[in-house]
């Protein structure tokens, strides 16, 4: 298989494309340059888009290069995947604030619709969901969590068949921790317990999928996602059957794969 710009080693798990990069650096160039490339070929055909981001560290690296390329912004209908229940309006922790400091600000979409994590779950629920369901999902930037989650869908609660599009959902601890982890939090307690979240169908949905994970803590859950049966208990798994997804890994998160 030719190896693509950059790219360290390169090959497929089931339908998934998977490339290595040597560092989060040049991962987070490709995947920027292949986001901005598929805005280009929609936008040629069609007026506007629609694209769902994901909110974490992990994903710096891609939305810094997705800012530094020259695209039509104005014509983009933008959304966010999950979001805290119950921390303040400008908490810094928020994912809605996340990107309106890292992206949003810079790039200036036509709409932004941002998850309200301070109203009632099921009403905020019913009413993202609603915008989401007015037209098709082009585009989804995405990460893959250290126990496997996609958005907020922990393996205690993720469902490859699930009816609704956002749900109100229990986080569990490893996901708690891992915010920590991040820096996000200072301590476990200050995570909040509950959050708002995309669906697994919702975010299959999306026409093309690019889903960036850096890093040697994600080293277990990127080979569970190739490797491992495709189940809930790693709900990233699913991303095998996407018909149109890549995921960009950098060596310490790939380190068996990085040489072949």
């Amino acid at each position: 298989m030719t190896v693509t710009g950059g790219a360290i080693s390169q090959r497929r798990a089931d339908s998934l494309e998977v490339r290595v990069y040597p560092d989060r650096a040049a991962l987070g160039r490709a995947a920027g340059a292949d986001i901005a490339r598929a805005m280009r070929e929609l936008l040629a055909v069609r007026e506007r888009i629609r694209m769902v981001f994901a909110a974490a560290p992990s994903q710096n690296e891609t939305l810094e290069a997705l800012v530094r390329e020259e695209l039509p912004w104005e014509r983009v209908t933008a959304f966010h995947m999950d979001e805290y229940i119950g921390l303040a309006p400008d908490a810094p922790q928020r994912f809605g604030q996340f990107l309106r400091e890292r992206l949003f600000d810079a790039v200036r979409p036509g709409t932004v619709h941002y998850i309200d994590g301070t109203s009632d779950p099921e009403t905020e629920c019913e009413r993202y969901a609603g915008l989401l369901r007015e037209a098709p999902i082009d585009l989804v930037c995405l990460g893959i969590g250290e126990n496997g989650h996609l958005a907020f869908n922990d393996p205690p609660v993720a469902d490859f068949a699930d009816s609704l599009t956002v749900k109100p959902v229990e986080l569990d601890e490893s996901c708690r921790r891992q915010q920590v982890n991040d820096g996000c939090f200072a301590r476990i307690e200050d995570v909040p317990r509950r959050a708002l979240t995309m669906t697994v169908p919702a975010l299959f949905a999306g026409g093309q999928l690019f889903c960036a994970v850096p890093g040697r803590t994600k080293r277990q859950a990127v080979q569970r996602t190739l490797t491992g049966e495709i189940a809930a208990d790693c709900p990233a798994t699913v991303l095998r059957r996407h018909p149109r997804c890549t995921l960009y890994v950098d060596r310490d998160a790939a380190e068996e794969w990085a040489g072949e």
